[in-house]
């Protein structure tokens, strides 16, 4: 196994709290196992998901000083003596690091557990692929684990012009479903870019009577990425057996019509893709790898800094002015 550096520059925090809690500096070179795996980073992207770790409204084990963040493209710098399948060199990503006591990405050196490890493609832009990795999983658990979406059924998708909304719209066409979607004006000629059969915004009064009109025998599937749930308007628009999955807001505490909903066989599925198993996150990526080349799964960039604006980069996804996703350059 190669020498591993003493230390790693890191952008870090040793509390929870807002985005002046992170700093930049050298922090010991993460405990390497013989299942681990050393990458040299070469870029991170910065999610939601990110900031409420951060900030402490996401509970989960953080060792500190705890290294913010989860998703890394790099180059395997070197291996564990019981790692098969990676050897020095690989062009490699990962999604699932910062949490669950798993130190994170923002870091030019990063130890990762071998099954939590993926190649990447041969000619994927590492700057793309950061950007797509945890839309892109996260749209595929949604869909395909928690939602059973299958070939001609309709599915609404709201917050569609988000990463996650998106990578919905994009992994429902593929798989042959029908794509209504909800967004701003703005976002109407990337929703269709994307695979939306319709685009209705989501600010019109009528957008209830608008999916109804379009779906006259009944939505399959409604997933709403930007966790607005009026489920007194969805559930009058869902067909016998409809799942609703729920994927965002926090803190809402919405009127559910149980009537409506147990009488029709509906269900509502939450999920979170922190909770995913690895076997789940590996089902995610053979997906992801095999669009990325097809330039398939595909989430807008809004920024690319570098490591050192990690504290200003959250600042800005907190303040939901940023349309797409912000990566730092390692």
């Amino acid at each position: 196994m190669t020498e591993l550096p003493a230390a790693v520059t890191a952008a870090y925090i040793t509390a929870t709290g807002p985005p002046e809690n992170i700093r930049l500096g050298e922090l010991p070179t993460p405990a390497f196992g013989p299942t681990d795996v050393l990458v040299r980073a070469e870029v991170v992207a910065v999610n939601n998901v990110d900031t409420f770790v951060r900030s402490g409204s996401y509970q989960t084990p953080l060792p500190m000083p705890f290294i913010v963040g989860r998703d890394v493209v790099g180059v395997v710098a070197a291996v564990g003596a019981g790692v098969v399948g990676f050897a020095v060199g690989d062009r490699v990503w990962c999604n699932s690091l910062g949490h669950a006591g798993r130190q994170g990405s923002f870091a030019t050196y990063v130890v990762i557990s071998a099954e939590r490890l993926y190649h990447l493609p041969d000619g994927v832009d590492p700057v793309d692929a950061v950007a797509a990795l945890h839309a892109g999983a996260t749209a595929y658990l949604a869909l395909f684990q928690h939602a059973d979406i299958k070939p001609g059924q309709t599915i609404v998708v709201g917050g569609a012009g988000g990463g996650i909304g998106s990578a919905v719209v994009q992994l429902a066409a593929t798989a042959g479903a029908r794509v209504l979607a909800t967004a701003s004006p703005r976002d109407v000629d990337w929703c269709r870019s994307c695979g939306a059969e319709q685009v209705i915004d989501y600010g019109l009064p009528d957008v209830e009577a608008r999916i109804a009109a379009a779906a006259p025998d009944g939505v399959d599937v409604y997933m709403d990425t930007s966790g607005h749930h009026n489920f007194d308007a969805i559930v009058p628009l869902l067909a016998h057996g409809a799942r609703i999955v729920l994927m965002a807001a926090l803190d809402a505490r919405p009127v559910l019509p149980v009537g409506a909903v147990y009488t029709r066989d509906i269900s509502l599925r939450g999920f979170i893709i922190s909770k995913a198993s690895v076997s789940d996150l590996a089902a995610a990526a053979q997906l992801i790898n095999r669009l990325l080349p097809q330039d398939i799964l595909r989430v807008r960039v809004a920024e690319v800094m570098s490591l050192a604006d990690a504290a200003q980069a959250h600042r800005m996804v907190e303040s939901r002015q940023v349309k797409g996703r912000i990566v730092l350059r390692v």
